[in-house]
């Protein structure tokens, strides 16, 4: 069974940095990464999320096996853009803290929905990781025809921390989103702001949040293409612990 956002993250506003994947070989991508882990670990991220962006199934396999021997210590995110069965599958054979899936409503017709939710149901039963799941998701299409409310309903009983963002990764997810969000979940229940936090807006943007993914604002040109920064990690993780 999946274990709960707070179980996993149980005070404050927890910092989830996006591994990438950057490179122009499976080894280069490999060497990028482990320095890339070191850089955003030793600067107080809460979580990286290892992510096939620029790279495939198999580099992600490489990095959790390099996390699992010699990096243990790091507490462990998943997503697999566009295969969320192999995501649940890795899942299943790492120490993976949690995964992200990219939609958990809304994105299917009704026909299609009810199987995909059973689907779901049963691979989270089969793994001890917590599920964060989009809504209205940057990229993802709107295909259910229900309203945000019945959607969001849909999605706590489906995840563990619900993913909000803009329309496009680096943009700033709209207060007024998050903040619609916030009102139709509860208090209660987790949100997580998923793109555009900088340390400029973080105590804005994290005002009604319980956690945050952040990518872009890590990286030497603030741009998801860009080299992570060390000293913009350490700046960005400052803002949001003060904004916690």
């Amino acid at each position: 069974m999946s274990r709960p956002f707070r179980t996993v993250f149980p005070t404050g506003i927890p910092v989830f940095a996006m591994l990438h994947l950057k490179g122009d070989d499976a080894a280069e991508r490999l060497r990028r990464a482990r320095r890339e882990i070191d850089d955003l670990w030793r600067n107080g991220v809460d979580a990286i999320i290892v992510e096939n962006y620029f790279g495939d199934v198999d580099d992600v396999v490489a990095v959790l096996d390099y996390l699992a021997a010699e990096r243990p210590e790091v507490v462990v995110g998943l997503n697999v853009l566009r295969d969320d069965d192999k995501a649940f599958e890795l899942a299943g054979r790492y120490a993976v803290a949690f995964l992200q899936l990219d939609s958990v409503a809304g994105h299917l017709p009704p026909d299609e929905d009810a199987t995909f939710a059973e689907r779901l149901a049963v691979a989270r039963a089969g793994v001890d990781a917590a599920v964060f799941g989009g809504v209205r998701f940057k990229y993802q299409p709107y295909l259910s025809g229900r309203s945000l409310e019945e959607d969001l309903a849909l999605a706590t009983q489906r995840c563990d921390a619900i993913v909000v963002t803009g329309d496009g990764t680096g943009l700033v997810t709209p207060i007024e989103k998050t903040a619609e969000f916030r009102r139709i979940v509860g208090a209660g229940f987790p949100l997580v702001v998923g793109a555009g936090v900088t340390p400029q807006n973080a105590a804005e943007q994290l005002a009604v949040a319980d956690g945050v993914v952040v990518g872009s604002a890590l990286k030497n040109t603030l741009a998801d293409t860009g080299d992570v920064a060390p000293e913009n990690v350490a700046r960005f993780v400052a803002a949001v612990r003060a904004a916690s």
